[in-house]
């Protein structure tokens, strides 16, 4: 059946019946870092607020490891990446945010949590590195990787990107009105 011949009321049943099966993926977000910034809190928090009517979405903020000014570079990333990957558990999906990653539209963004969400996908994780970025092992451990933009952004932005672009997709999914296309 094509959605031309569909009226409003039985789109919106679809779209229902759709985020009924798909209620059981688990999003969590996760950051190496500080608390999210005193400013940026308020909106982060709203659309977690709001995502969390579509899926179950949470925050998890990986404390930066101790004594990490005295590390190098490679050796602070090494221990991030450590960190992350004893977190993780097998069957887990992990979205790595990497500047070299796939970049995705709105509805792109959209499309792959249906996919996911399709694929009976339990545990959805992104995943945003600290300062210098994940660490080799995690990005090979990510079954994708993905660039929000080739701009450069504070990391604290960056999750209020995260936030409101995953609130975004799933208005999309629902064919809801918060995206103008």
């Amino acid at each position: 059946m094509s959605s031309s011949s569909l009226n409003y009321y039985q789109i919106r049943a679809h779209s229902r019946s759709i985020f009924a099966l798909i209620r059981v993926m688990k999003i969590q977000l996760w950051s190496i870092g500080k608390p999210h910034d005193k400013e940026l809190k308020p909106a982060i928090d709203q659309f977690t607020s709001r995502s969390n009517n579509y899926f179950s979405v949470e925050w998890n903020i990986i404390p930066v490891p101790k004594n990490a000014g005295m590390m190098s570079e490679m050796d602070l990333k090494k221990k991030e990446g450590e960190i992350i990957l004893e977190w993780l558990e097998e069957r887990d999906y992990m979205v790595a945010l990497d500047e070299r990653g796939k970049q995705l539209s709105s509805k792109g963004l959209a499309d792959f949590i249906q996919l996911r969400a399709n694929e009976s996908t339990k545990r959805l994780i992104f995943v945003i590195g600290g300062a210098f970025g994940l660490d080799e092992a995690v990005l090979k451990r990510a079954d994708m990787k993905w660039s929000l933009s080739t701009l450069t952004f504070p990391h604290q932005l960056v999750r209020l990107i995260l936030a409101e672009q995953l609130y975004r997709a799933f208005t999309i999914l629902r064919n809801e009105k918060y995206h103008h296309s």
